[in-house]
């Protein structure tokens, strides 16, 4: 008859010296090493014995499972801890599980489904063109300073310093004239909406 010689977590829990929670003088940190030292291996083999959950993650939820010790209070008086931190480990399954349902749904096939209008379809062409043609017609009706110097600084990709210097401006009435122009644009330009409806 084979003799088992692995130590079962009652073995550890049980031993001499071992700190029992809830004993005088106990705190939350002893409470949570000792059911740690405790309880980790058969919460381990419990969590991984469950086929829904992945080799890889049996680590992290059991990390989870003593994390989320961690936020209750000291002051709590737990008298089965084994019940407590399986029903615990049960509630971390189930939320992972709930996660891993909702992420899945999001997979590539799932996305290339929602696909959206692709660009060389006729209307987004058709769109592209009435939204092109209001924005000429804006800048157009800009006063000359203000249409130059909005050109500058956005196909030129030049800053307020560096248009001031080219036209002889102050950098002030360089930003004057930019805020003027985007309102005025903002103000003359149809919504995408109104573009749309058209």
């Amino acid at each position: 008859m084979a003799h088992d010689s692995r130590i079962s977590s009652a073995d550890v829990c049980n031993a001499p010296g071992a700190e029992r929670a809830g004993e005088p003088g106990d705190n939350g940190r002893t409470r949570l090493v000792h059911w740690f030292r405790c309880w980790r291996k058969p919460i381990r083999h419990w969590i991984g014995a469950n086929k829904a959950v992945s080799s890889a993650e049996v680590d992290d939820l059991v990390q989870e499972v003593f994390m989320r010790l961690l936020r209750y209070s000291d002051d709590v008086v737990v008298k089965d801890p084994q019940a407590y931190l399986f029903r615990i480990a049960a509630n971390v399954v189930h939320e992972w599980r709930t996660r891993c349902r909702v992420r899945m749904q999001h997979d590539d096939v799932w996305l290339d489904e929602l696909a959206g209008e692709s660009a060389d379809e006729p209307q987004n062409d058709c769109a592209r063109a009435k939204a092109s043609q209001c924005v000429l017609a804006a800048l157009d009706r800009l006063p000359a300073r203000q249409r130059e110097i909005l050109l500058m600084h956005v196909h030129e990709d030049m800053t307020y310093k560096q248009i001031a210097e080219r036209r002889g401006l102050t950098y002030r009435i360089v930003l004057r004239d930019l805020t003027r122009a985007y309102a005025t644009l903002r103000m003359q330009l149809p919504s995408p909406d109104q573009l749309s409806a058209e």
